[in-house]
């Protein structure tokens, strides 16, 4: 029994695009993410995107995962939506669809821009056959541990015609193409390509994506949003947080058993950071 979610993936990053904010991707790392993240989207009237990667997939398994979603879609009043982050291959990307997600990503992008654009193909034509958006990946979004030289870093970006090509040949809902953001915390702020983005934006017309998130400088995520991004990612920041206060309960009260004592706290400080998140994306009183 699969609960239809208010709004799908795709209506909801349009409905950014046409009135200028962005929606937020939290990742699912287990229960107390699901809650914190939910919960803060019902009292701001946000939608949100649940997201999902193949570690968390394993680590949760697919059935509780898609029950847990239902739930928390049964009773909020936004859209709630499951998605997959990082699907890296086609079987991978169809058990996401076959087990009731709203939406998943392909990661074609260590492939050539062929290849790429065939295997995108091929995931948004399953993914379409059974009402599934699906997001597409150009270009190569490092670690933040990456070590990457200038004539690198311009080699990773997304080019602009690359992503004309991919957005009309495969048929994506949304585009998540390289700007110069990486995955995990920032030693030094990122330098985002906004002139790519722009261009890329004008010229597809797809709901672009930023993958990264944590750390980006809050007045490089407003321009962003101006810009066409209508979704971004945020992950390491809220795993960042969750991990410090366990740590301190723990780490102050050495006789301290009942793990609720402090997976509790470390949930408030997760919902604390989707909230704020929320409000610099503009997607509050939304819905």
């Amino acid at each position: 029994m699969h609960v239809h979610p208010k709004a799908s993936y795709r209506e909801v990053l349009e409905d950014a695009n046409a009135k200028g904010y962005a929606v937020g991707q939290f990742n699912l790392n287990g229960l107390e993410y699901l809650q914190a993240i939910v919960e803060v989207a019902e009292e701001e009237r946000s939608p949100v995107i649940l997201g999902v990667s193949v570690s968390s997939m394993k680590y949760i398994g697919l059935h509780y995962l898609t029950a847990l979603a239902d739930a928390a879609k049964l009773r909020a009043r936004v859209p709630v939506i499951l998605h997959l982050d990082h699907g890296p291959n086609f079987e991978v990307v169809q058990q996401a669809i076959r087990g009731g997600f709203d939406s998943v990503m392909y990661d074609g992008s260590e492939h050539e821009l062929e290849r790429n654009i065939a295997e995108t193909r091929r995931v948004v034509d399953a993914a379409h056959a059974a009402g599934v958006d699906v997001e597409g990946e150009l270009g190569q979004i490092a670690g933040t541990e990456d070590e990457v030289s200038v004539d690198e870093r311009e080699a990773m970006l997304a080019r602009v015609d690359d992503a004309i090509r991919f957005a009309e040949e495969t048929g994506i809902d949304a585009l998540a193409p390289a700007l110069g953001t990486a995955h995990g915390m920032y030693r030094t702020a990122p330098e985002i390509d906004f002139g790519r983005l722009e261009n890329i934006f004008e010229k597809t017309k797809k709901p672009i994506v930023l993958h990264g998130g944590s750390g980006v400088p809050d007045d490089d995520v407003r321009r962003a949003i101006s810009l066409g991004v209508a979704k971004i990612n945020v992950n390491t920041e809220a795993q960042m947080e969750f991990n410090r206060i366990v740590r301190e309960k723990l780490g102050n009260d050495p006789k301290l058993y009942d793990s609720r004592k402090y997976l509790g706290p470390a949930r408030d400080a997760v919902k604390e950071i989707v909230r704020k998140k929320i409000h610099l994306f503009g997607s509050h009183n939304r819905y």
